[in-house]
């Protein structure tokens, strides 16, 4: 049940991904975003539906190798066409699959963690800070503004707070202030979409350290 309900959101989530393409054809990033936001939330089902380790890697293993074949075949161009280079889609894919080695199933809230700040933070990052006018700067030629600043850090911070209050456990919140702070930063330098390995995956750690932590 629980593999059924992760492949039923991810083929619902492709499929508004492929229809707002259509709907918006001149803005390929919505429907990039779209993607990338609704896949977070795939670690929340797998966790309440209690999916063993050895389907959940195999299962993100699968789902990396397809994204970089589609990377560069460019097979569902919705995911993948947004006027720069990047493997993001890639990054975002091995970023899940590491986290997933690293703390499945033994500390669940790690992967969620991860996942769900890049997927949610970044993700509204990318639809804000185009959209509102505010102060920006280029970092290795990507440009960062205040308005997608603030909201990754605001939604890092939210979700990390409501997940703690959700698994009943992990940091206190002025380490969770600090780990919020510290992905944001890493978002900051998104050359070639590697914020998407790199922010997840230093979130987790932080989340798993700072709760083991004498």
């Amino acid at each position: 049940m629980g593999v059924a309900l992760v492949l039923l959101w991810l083929a619902a989530v492709l499929g508004l991904a492929l229809w707002a393409r259509r709907r918006w054809p001149d803005q390929p990033e919505w429907s990039r975003k779209l993607l990338h936001i609704g896949t977070g939330p795939v670690v929340l089902i797998a966790w309440a539906a209690g999916i063993d380790r050895w389907i959940a890697l195999p299962a993100a293993a699968l789902v990396t190798l397809l994204a970089a074949l589609n990377h560069r075949y460019r097979l569902l161009p919705a995911i993948e066409d947004v006027g720069r280079h990047s493997y993001g889609t890639v990054a975002y894919g091995a970023a899940i699959t590491l986290l997933l080695a690293l703390f499945w199933p033994a500390q669940p809230q790690a992967v969620v963690a991860g996942v769900l700040v890049m997927a949610l933070g970044d993700g509204l990052a990318g639809l804000l800070g185009p959209l509102i006018p505010s102060p920006s700067w280029l970092i290795l030629g990507q440009r960062k503004s205040v308005v997608g600043t603030t909201a990754m850090a605001g939604m890092a911070l939210m979700v990390l707070l409501l997940l703690r209050q959700l698994g009943g456990s992990g940091p206190t919140p002025a380490l969770l202030v600090l780990i919020s702070l510290g992905a944001t930063l890493l978002e900051q330098v998104a050359v070639l979409g590697l914020d998407n390995l790199s922010v997840p995956v230093a979130t987790g750690l932080l989340w798993s350290w700072l709760t083991l932590r004498p």
